[in-house]
């Protein structure tokens, strides 16, 4: 499996206003997603989970990476609206093949439909991450692209894939931290955490951006 910074694509890195140091900032993560919560407690022993409501509906016409990028801001911004001294992390991803934007099967049979179309291809995920604090008026963003290229893939194995990962909540039916890799030639991405759910490079760029002390 290759990590290589030449797949890597960012677009809308943005600053409003820099966070002076401060000792104490309370951070929430916009998320309910238990990936989320896994990865960023690696980087932070504190911090609290927040349910974002946001409509998730595409916009006519969107592309995948727009998408994303714009509901991690959206997700940022419901929490930081409701809590605004605090640095409130949202994030989103989907999957992109064929021009097409893939969420979450929902489904096994859905999850086994998606992935026997990616089999012999590359699949493009979108990862978008943003950092809101409305006292501060502190907002950084950014999207992280991971290439996945599937092997050829057969509908029984795919099957028992499905069977053993449950990838059910996860873009794409496919979950790089479990058993998915038996499914790929080659993982390619700057960030590696970020076909998870949340670029950890990123984040850490940004809180350290934001003043938090990393480790």
């Amino acid at each position: 499996m290759v990590f290589a910074n030449d797949h890597l694509t960012q677009t809308g890195h943005f600053t409003l206003k820099m966070h002076p140091q401060s000792h104490q900032k309370e951070l929430i993560l916009a998320s309910t997603s238990p990936y989320r919560h896994a990865l960023l407690a690696r980087l932070c022993p504190s911090f609290i989970s927040h349910k974002p409501e946001v409509d998730e509906t595409p916009l006519p016409g969107e592309r995948t990476n727009a998408l994303t990028e714009r509901l991690a801001l959206a997700k940022a911004e419901s929490v930081a609206t409701a809590f605004p001294a605090a640095f409130v992390i949202g994030s989103d991803q989907l999957a992109e093949f064929a021009g097409r934007s893939i969420g979450k099967p929902g489904s096994e049979e859905k999850a086994v439909a998606q992935l026997m179309q990616f089999s012999n291809h590359s699949v493009n995920f979108h990862t978008s991450v943003a950092v809101i604090c409305k006292a501060s008026a502190f907002c950084q963003y950014t999207t992280i692209r991971t290439e996945v290229q599937f092997r050829k893939l057969g509908k029984d194995e795919v099957r028992r894939y499905v069977a053993l990962d449950k990838p059910l909540d996860c873009a794409g039916a496919f979950r790089s931290e479990a058993a998915g890799p038996m499914l790929l030639r080659a993982m390619n991405s700057s960030d590696p955490s970020a076909i998870i759910g949340l670029p950890l490079i990123a984040v850490a760029c940004i809180l350290r951006d934001a003043g938090f002390q990393l480790p």
